[in-house]
């Protein structure tokens, strides 16, 4: 007979509130705090109770087995009214059926193509720049991934101002979906302008998307971009569940990937650039090998395999600073985790930045260290300790996707350009669903190569 094993709770927490004030403050100092507590820990979010996992083994189990271990959670269920019930976020009953009917919009095949336009419009941005001109970096390098990103779904079809006006709904969504997860859900039903501005730019990106759909099916163009594989899925205009995607069925697909291809993307762009500013050392080798390898032009497809060491700045960016910090699952039967029984519906929540930083798996682990990643079975490891795209069954569908473009734009914008910091700018991590960097304000200045 197993024993169960007593779970405590994270210290500091208030009557009410919870830990929110700490995750308010420095989340993610609350977060890798809680390993000091235990491999479970309870902490509070308002009146909800949820189980932090803190250890890698553990972690993994949860992603392994996610019949047992559903996406649910206050951050799925906020996720889900926001953007859908597409692939990231469908439920274990749904997601086998949904992988199977999104998959070829994802085969290495396609890869090339979706490539030729993410340099296409990664040499458009970076070419438009001007000497000592100044912007927010996480700003800027959401404007390639969403371009890049938008072509890549939509081909030609979208006018700048349809694309524009998509832009900014979605920039209203993806920053509700953080404050509505941790306000009391009465809160939430108020008519408050941050509750009316979130409804209204859900409703009018679907509607885009909708118009959009029925476009391109009374004959509009977009042959080889990636809403036609979800359109050409069998029966989908008839909405046969058992055999294609419904229009309701693609829009959700639409919603979760533009917050996985934008959001993400963008983040882990700007991180890097941010740690290359700090690290000369690093920031010269990166520029050797763009210099070797591009010569000052655009990265393509092919250059990907050559560009082994801004890969490995891209992997530590990752681990860093994980765009998906802090993950919410749910149990669906009565369970055991770690020796400690758990309940049906139990919230549990795990963060791969918890991980990332955890110093028996990484030494010193706050270090900006590339060079981490240069055996490539450290990019795989099994225990868990290296999940910036999940893992298991549900691991993302487009993560060779989004390495593909991390590198092609970094790679394009170092071969050509030198970033550097404003003075006086201090740069802090912004609370919301991605982790992504504040005020990264910076001047760029065109490179001379050796």
């Amino acid at each position: 007979m197993t024993t169960a094993v007593s779970v405590g709770s994270a210290p500091g927490g208030l009557p009410l509130l919870g830990h929110l004030l700490p995750l308010m403050r420095d989340p993610l100092r609350f977060l890798t705090s809680l390993p000091a507590h235990g491999d479970l820990v309870y902490i509070r979010i308002g009146p909800l109770k949820a189980l932090a996992v803190c250890d890698p083994g553990l972690t993994r189990q949860v992603l392994v087995d996610d019949r047992t271990f559903d996406k649910g959670g206050p951050q799925i269920e906020q996720a889900r009214e926001a953007l859908g019930n597409g692939l990231p976020l469908c439920p274990h009953a749904e997601h086998r059926r949904q992988r199977r009917l999104v998959q070829p919009a994802f085969r290495a095949a396609r890869l090339p193509a979706y490539a030729r336009v993410m340099t296409r419009v990664t040499a458009a941005v970076t070419g438009s720049w001007h000497d000592g001109q100044t912007f927010d970096v996480y700003v800027e390098m959401q404007r390639i991934a969403a371009q890049s990103f938008v072509a890549t779904v939509f081909a030609d079809t979208l006018s700048a101002s349809a694309l524009a006006e998509m832009l900014e709904d979605f920039g209203v969504i993806t920053e509700g979906i953080f404050r509505r997860m941790i306000t009391p859900p009465w809160l939430n039903g108020l008519p408050t302008p941050g509750n009316r501005r979130y409804h209204q730019a859900r409703s009018r990106l679907r509607e885009t998307m909708a118009r959009v759909i029925a476009d391109r099916r009374s004959g509009g163009t977009g042959d080889d971009d990636l809403l036609s594989v979800f359109l050409d899925s069998p029966a989908s205009a008839e909405g046969d569940r058992d055999q294609g995607l419904s229009d309701a069925e693609i829009i959700d697909q639409l919603m979760d990937f533009f917050f996985a291809g934008i959001e993400t993307t963008a983040a882990v762009l700007a991180w890097s650039l941010h740690l290359l500013t700090r690290h000369p050392r690093i920031e010269e080798r990166l520029h050797a090998e763009v210099d070797s390898v591009l010569a000052g032009a655009a990265a393509t497809f092919d250059d990907v395999p050559r560009l082994e060491y801004t890969r490995r700045v891209i992997n530590e960016t990752l681990r860093l600073y994980p765009p998906g910090w802090l993950i919410s699952r749910t149990t669906t039967a009565d369970t055991r985790l770690g020796g400690h029984f758990l309940r049906a519906g139990t919230a549990i929540i795990y963060s791969p930045y918890l991980l990332h930083h955890r110093a028996d798996q990484y030494d010193d682990p706050e270090r900006f260290d590339p060079e981490r990643w240069s055996s490539p079975q450290r990019l795989n490891p099994s225990d868990g300790s290296f999940i910036p795209f999940g893992g298991g069954a549900r691991k993302c569908i487009g993560d060779q996707f989004g390495i593909t473009e991390a590198v092609i734009i970094l790679a394009t914008v170092a071969a050509q350009w030198r970033l550097e910091p404003l003075p006086g700018s201090r740069v802090r991590p912004s609370l919301a669903l991605t982790l992504s960097p504040q005020r990264l304000h910076m001047r760029v200045t065109p490179r001379t190569r050796v």
